[in-house]
């Protein structure tokens, strides 16, 4: 019975096609990151870091780095905010229209981003938020929150209500409920949201392209830009350091899901 239940060898195969398709781009970019020449290619006689020296003595690479990170901590607490009581309010309610809200929460990530940025591009010069860092962080904040509504109602769907039901019935408040019996429960699914939200913002191109320009310059930008206009080795070093970043900020949502799953 355990056998039947293990992948044949074309399962596993295509799994380690894919696995390697997905995974061979993101290696070759770190032996270009130690290249020693002075544009992007292989290695030629020996590894150096020079580059990633590059990046960490710069103040404009710094500079990025640190707006890139601001930015995406504002976004990720509107969209942990918003789309946690998005959902909390659609499972309280738990009727026939919740399900229209949330695929309306949905929309962010379901219309491409070139068309939301030209909405935003549009909306925003009226409100001059235009290269403001508000609104950059309001415009990621909004497209982070269905990521939060989805590991939040993931979470909710397997909330007793009855606990809810016992805390009322005890004399507690609404906003007491939810302080002390509801958000604890559901707290590694706030986590894990909160940390897609950041690595969305964190990662995310084009509407930066629409809506800002020099005085919000993110990490991101400064990576197109480079290659637009030259091919430094440099870029492919804080690729490698995004890709490490994201990386140990999805290790650390495996793990509190672990953790969810242990209790």
């Amino acid at each position: 019975m355990e056998g039947a239940h293990r992948p044949g060898p074309f399962a596993s195969a295509s799994a380690w096609i894919v696995a390697i398709y997905l995974v061979l781009p993101i290696s070759i970019v770190i032996p270009v990151s130690m290249t020693d020449q002075r544009f992007l290619s292989l290695p030629q006689e020996t590894l150096s870091l020079r580059h990633y020296a590059t990046v960490l003595g710069s103040a404009e690479w710094l500079g990025s780095i640190a707006q890139s990170f601001w930015i995406a901590v504002a976004s990720t607490l509107i969209a942990v905010v918003a789309g946690t009581l998005c959902a909390i309010g659609c499972w309280r309610i738990s009727r026939r229209s919740t399900d229209l809200i949330r695929a309306l929460m949905l929309l962010p990530i379901i219309i491409p981003s070139i068309v939301y940025a030209i909405g935003l591009y549009r909306y925003f010069a009226r409100l001059d938020l235009l290269d403001r860092f508000a609104g950059v962080a309001i415009a990621h904040g909004v497209t982070g929150i269905p990521y939060v509504v989805i590991t939040v109602s993931t979470a909710l769907a397997a909330f007793d209500p009855r606990l809810e039901q016992a805390a009322r019935g005890m004399g507690a408040s609404l906003l007491q409920t939810l302080r002390w019996v509801i958000l604890p429960r559901i707290a590694p699914g706030i986590a894990s949201g909160a940390i897609f939200a950041f690595i969305h913002s964190w990662d995310e191109l084009v509407i930066v392209l629409f809506i800002a320009s020099r005085d919000v310059f993110t990490l991101p930008r400064r990576i197109w830009d480079g290659i637009n206009e030259n091919l430094d080795p440099a870029m492919a070093a804080v690729a490698v350091l995004l890709v490490l970043f994201t990386l140990l900020l999805l290790l650390l949502d495996l793990a509190l899901r672990r953790r969810r799953d242990a209790r």
